[in-house]
């Protein structure tokens, strides 16, 4: 099965650009979108082929997420179940016989860290709901987790300690999900490469320059390590300030 995430950052600007050739290019099992920035009726997306599911913010032209399955999944839920975290269409769990497949758009903490206590409650509520799953059967999440894990993970770690996405705390929330019983897939195949990153900022030329961060992600859970062939990430790919990541499961 090959899956995909992408952080569009607004679909119908995506669209415009060449989302399209990439979809229809790597044919996809699954193929997941993050900040889709949109409402229900916004856009007509036809994907022959494919089931949609999306899950809307409650604020117009902000985060959103959707999936697109060839394989029809068994059950489809919206957010983590909790009020305070489900207005901004940031999650989508999809069950299938053997795994579930969730996407997530996690919350930025902002300037000046405005949202950062926010960000520490929620990642605490989406592990928890992580390993829950975990313990039913296997698990897949994927998207932008807005953050660095480690040093390696972007080009100035030293100039953007304390900044949004590479805070102590944040690394902390990531290192405790994969404490829980999640594998990082990327560096699981690949421990050691440098300058690979998912998200480079629209300023001073920073693509070009590949002065980015690595903060989109597929996780597994430990159950699901054997399935896993290979993970990728699509440096290559334009039409978003992020670029799409990749997992290849048996």
């Amino acid at each position: 099965m090959k899956l995909i995430s992408w952080n569009v950052n607004g679909l119908r600007a995506c669209v415009g650009k060449n989302f399209m050739e990439f979809f229809e290019e790597i044919d996809a099992d699954i193929f997941c979108v993050q900040e889709t920035k949109l409402q229900e009726g916004q856009i007509d997306l036809e994907l022959p082929g494919y089931k949609q599911y999306w899950n809307y913010a409650e604020k117009k032209g902000y985060s959103g997420t959707a999936v697109f399955t060839k394989k029809e999944p068994m059950n489809v839920t919206y957010g983590l179940g909790i009020e305070e975290h489900d207005k901004e269409g940031r999650v989508i769990t999809l069950e299938f016989d053997d795994f579930y497949f969730v996407t997530v758009y996690t919350p930025n903490s902002q300037n000046e860290l405005k949202r950062l206590d926010y960000r520490m409650t929620w990642e605490d509520a989406f592990r928890e709901y992580l390993v829950d799953l975990a313990g039913k059967k296997g698990v897949v999440v994927t998207g932008d987790m807005n953050v660095a894990h480690k040093e390696i993970d972007l080009k100035n770690p030293k100039a953007n300690h304390k900044n949004a996405g590479f805070t102590d705390e944040e690394r902390g929330k990531f290192s405790e999900l994969l404490d829980s019983g999640f594998i990082d897939t990327f560096r699981y195949f690949y421990p050691d490469m440098e300058q690979i990153y998912s998200w480079w900022s629209y300023r001073f030329n920073s693509r070009s320059r590949n002065a980015g961060w690595r903060i989109d992600y597929f996780l597994v859970s430990e159950d699901m390590k054997d399935r896993m062939v290979d993970a990728k990430i699509h440096t290559d790919v334009l039409g978003s300030d992020h670029c799409p990541v990749e997992l290849e499961i048996k």
